[in-house]
């Protein structure tokens, strides 16, 4: 005979018809809900995951993981010698073990005026060269058009949101207005007339607002006593920027102040991790009604197996066995509920990307704007360990929840149950 007994009854129990359509019911959608369970959950930890990845790699390559900035002394120190220190303090900040590259930029809050069209922007003036140490940008710019970045060059490159709401493209002209202090609270604008020579596309918010022109044209743009480069620093690691942008605020002289990204995106990562969290434990309780109708399933077999159990039993079967018996079939059913929804959930993490891509395409509609979202498309980052993790958390739910079942069947009195019968 097969032996053990309880597993093969257990099988032969998970594969047979029901005698009672409700019970047949209820057992199948306790396997479909564990599989949308199962696979909603991976689904939604791979696209947070996917946004993780995306402020990482792409939106904290692009912008400074520390800013160090000069600022006149109260008794009076020139602007030219905190200018001249600049080169000082770039050598010492490169000798911080966590520091890999410093490069200059400045940044001037203007108006971009097309036309009738105008839009704040946040310009960045920069050194091609020393830029590429320090940033992605490179990645979505033309070489050629970077590297005219240089001297006072008259030429700007922008985001494409930016680009398109001023209406404008490649070779087109655009005025630059900047508002500089003047004294006793006045202000004086300053206009420059620059054209477009390239347009880059990150996907990012960094596309509504950005704009970059050579580093020397834009200290032409600032008051004279105000014409001072601040200083880009990227980090190897770049959560331990808080870290040390403290010590260089510790150890550099007095005249620099330091500043890191999360001051200005330090929310946005916080909201993603959160959101990561909380829409997890949400989707966890999805798989805890699965789990929950696992129960009401083997209660109603159990119910519908009465007489076979007394049969088992006065046959020869120990309680154990009965017991065995619908816990080797709760597992099948966990088994087939969680494999099923990893391939599932797997299947929409590796494609959800391409799929909402199609959607919008489709119908001309945007699931998520950069100037509201990070990012503006769906990112999906599978990663094995949440794979083995949710399962892992599912299947022993789920055998958890066979336990009672299992109980209640083994209590089944053969004479009782062959009377009801």
């Amino acid at each position: 005979m097969f032996k053990p007994l309880p597993l093969f009854i257990g099988i032969r129990y998970a594969g047979a018809k029901r005698q009672s359509q409700l019970v047949s019911f209820i057992s199948l959608m306790s396997v479909l809900g564990m599989t949308l369970g199962v696979a909603l959950l991976i689904l939604v930890l791979s696209v947070m995951n996917g946004f993780d990845r995306e402020m990482r790699n792409r939106i904290l390559g692009l912008v400074p993981h520390i800013t160090i900035t000069p600022y006149q002394y109260q008794d009076g120190r020139a602007v030219d010698d905190l200018q001249q220190s600049n080169t000082n303090i770039r050598e010492f900040v490169l000798q911080h073990p966590g520091v890999q590259a410093v490069a200059p930029f400045t940044q001037l809050n203007a108006m971009l005026l097309h036309g009738t069209d105008v839009e704040g922007v946040t310009v960045y003036g920069i050194d091609p060269i020393q830029e590429n140490k320090v940033s992605i940008i490179g990645e979505y710019i033309d070489t050629k058009a970077l590297d005219d970045l240089t001297d006072d060059s008259r030429a700007i490159i922008m985001g494409s949101a930016l680009a398109a709401r001023l209406g404008i493209e490649v070779s087109d002209s655009v005025n630059l207005m900047v508002t500089n202090e003047v004294p006793r609270g006045g202000v004086k604008p300053v206009f420059a007339r620059f054209t477009l020579s390239a347009i880059f596309t990150t996907g990012t918010k960094i596309d509504h607002n950005t704009a970059l022109i050579a580093i020397k044209t834009s200290l032409n743009l600032m008051p004279v006593d105000k014409q001072i480069e601040s200083l880009r620093v990227t980090v190897d690691d770049t959560f331990q920027a808080p870290q040390i942008s403290w010590d260089l605020n510790q150890s550099t002289p007095y005249g620099f102040r330091s500043s890191d990204w999360t001051r200005s995106y330090g929310n946005i990562y916080a909201a993603i991790q959160l959101s990561k969290q909380l829409v997890g434990l949400m989707l966890l309780t999805i798989i805890a009604v699965a789990a929950f109708n696992v129960v009401s399933a083997l209660v109603m077999v159990v119910n519908d197996k009465r007489g076979d159990i007394a049969i088992l039993r006065t046959a020869g079967a120990s309680a154990g066995d009965i017991m065995g018996i619908f816990i080797v079939q709760g597992t099948l059913i966990a088994l087939v509920g969680t494999f099923s929804g990893a391939l599932i959930g797997a299947g929409l993490s590796l494609g959800i990307t391409d799929i909402v891509a199609f959607i919008e395409e489709l119908f001309n509609f945007s699931f998520l704007n950069s100037d509201v979202y990070p990012v503006d498309y769906l990112p999906s980052d599978l990663r094995a360990m949440d794979l083995i993790l949710v399962c892992s958390v599912a299947f022993f739910m789920s055998i958890l929840a066979t336990l009672y079942p299992a109980w209640r069947a083994s209590r089944v009195q053969p004479a009782a149950a062959l009377r009801d019968e």
